[in-house]
């Protein structure tokens, strides 16, 4: 059958799943088995929705599983509800992000109430990754990561609260908020230190950490970097710690040049990502007479 096919079907059952749940409201319908005429119409929802989704109606899929979602909560099936609505708000992502962010907290209120904070964390990020790519709203991002992190940590998952640390970390400095940067890579750095299989990771977070710093207060950076050593010794050795100190002394001697051959010679071998670029770009901009550039 062809999507235009599967869409008709898709109406017809819509309509019919419409009528169930008209006469299970009736007086006689709720007498004669008013429940059994809902948990019909949930299924003919679900199966319309999915008929959309093969048609590609994104939107129209989406309506169809909040339908079957309100009815599962009518029914008080509250995990085939909140179901329903990550279904809806998988399928609007395609076509309507808002709508999506609606139906995925709907789902989250329902988790959280039956106490699912895991389930209910990695919506809020599937929300926080709607907000990056599709909608491009940093803060509200920020905060959806921020209340995962939250839930993670409440279960004791604290790889995953980390992740979600991480993420508000680097967004956080993007958007100038360096002292919050600071505090969560210190807390990660911190955290995965002593971790024998994490504790390579622990580096990376004490550098971003200094360069936030950095973009701060020269001095702070300094200090930043002596404490990370006496934390972390094995920061010392590491080809982060290095470039730091390579940094320090071309900024304390207002040297642009310096500064930019320090950041190529480690670019040749460890290649900087756009987050580290755009830091670095900030740090050497507070040197006078400076291009603004890394070339």
């Amino acid at each position: 059958m062809d999507s235009s096919g599967k869409e008709k079907e898709a109406i017809q059952l819509m309509a019919e799943a419409d009528k169930k749940v008209k006469s299970s409201g009736s007086f006689l319908g709720g007498m004669f088995g008013g429940n059994h005429k809902v948990e019909e119409a949930c299924e003919m929802y679900a199966r319309a929705a999915n008929m959309f989704k093969m048609a590609k109606n994104w939107s129209a899929a989406g309506s169809a599983f909040c339908q079957a979602a309100r009815l599962h909560m009518q029914l008080q099936n509250k995990h085939d509800s909140a179901t329903s609505y990550v279904d809806a708000g998988n399928a609007y992502k395609k076509a309507d992000p808002q709508e999506a962010i609606k139906c995925l907290n709907a789902a989250i209120d329902i988790y959280t109430d039956m106490g699912r904070f895991t389930i209910a964390a990695k919506h809020h990020i599937t929300i926080a990754e709607v907000y990056e790519s599709e909608l491009v709203d940093i803060e509200k991002a920020i905060a959806h990561y921020e209340q995962a992190a939250d839930y993670y940590k409440g279960e004791e998952s604290n790889s995953s609260a980390n992740k979600c640390l991480l993420k508000v970390a680097s967004y956080s400095a993007q958007l100038e908020q360096y002292q919050k940067a600071i505090e969560i890579y210190e807390q990660v750095g911190t955290n995965t230190m002593d971790n024998p299989l994490l504790k390579y990771s622990a580096k990376e977070y004490f550098f971003k950490a200094s360069l936030c710093h950095f973009i701060v207060d020269e001095l702070n950076a300094k200090l930043a970097v002596g404490k990370y050593e006496e934390m972390f010794p094995a920061f010392s050795d590491s080809r982060e710690c290095k470039l730091l100190k390579k940094l320090l002394e071309a900024h304390e001697e207002q040297n642009a040049e310096a500064f930019t051959e320090a950041v190529k010679e480690f670019d040749s071998i460890s290649r900087l990502d756009q987050w580290l670029t755009t830091m670095l770009l900030r740090i050497k901009k507070t040197i006078q007479g400076d291009e603004g550039d890394l070339k």
